[in-house]
């Protein structure tokens, strides 16, 4: 096992990587680049259908707000708005079915439960690492993050759940496992994808 990197972060939002907490809603995709601010404002977005639903293969611009437990997770307050092609498995599964129907101007509170967003949390995905396998600079506390990669290459992220003397328990879990989401979203725009 190869550790690349390690933080104190719970919650680090970084979009384009899904063994990172960030991008919650959307693992693999990039963001939108200009917000529909109204539908007549001077900064409003041109050509867009405002009559159109959400649909597969429509592309979607929306703001949102993630919170789990009560704690804000992932927001696009103060970044450009997330954009994903809907029916292409790029959201969350329990999300996506909700969205559908919707239309620019709808906003919504959109309730998903665990089994419909990252599953539950699997008591197999904790494992016991001895401590001279973790990267020699750092003293594991529980709570700390940290991210490497696999013998198969593969990245992959960890939080100290438990310390010993001679070990430690790391969660490979998705932090979001076993948890009930909650998303505000403001649809922007729907338009047929390219």
């Amino acid at each position: 096992m190869t550790w690349y990197s390690y933080g104190k972060e719970c919650l680090t939002i970084t979009h384009g990587r899904w063994w990172q907490l960030g991008g919650v809603l959307l693992v693999w995709l990039a963001m939108g680049t200009a917000a529909l601010q109204s539908e007549q404002g001077p900064n409003a977005t041109q050509g867009a259908d405002m009559s159109a639903a959400i649909g597969d293969n429509m592309t979607v611009r929306m703001e949102y707000t993630l919170t789990a437990e009560g704690k804000v997770v992932d927001s696009t307050e103060g970044r450009e708005p997330f954009q994903y092609v809907h029916g292409q498995g790029q959201v969350i599964p329990g999300l996506e079915r909700q969205l559908a129907g919707l239309h620019a101007g709808d906003a919504r509170e959109i309730t998903v439960e665990a089994e419909d967003a990252y599953g539950p949390l699997d008591p197999t995905a904790f494992v016991d690492v001895a401590r001279d396998e973790l990267p020699p600079d750092i003293t594991p506390e529980v709570g700390l993050t940290l991210r490497g990669v696999d013998p198969d290459g593969k990245a992959f992220r960890a939080t100290i759940s438990g310390v010993r003397d001679d070990s430690v328990t790391m969660d490979l879990n998705h932090p979001l496992a076993g948890k009930t989401l909650l998303f505000k979203v403001k649809i922007l725009e729907i338009s047929p994808s390219a």
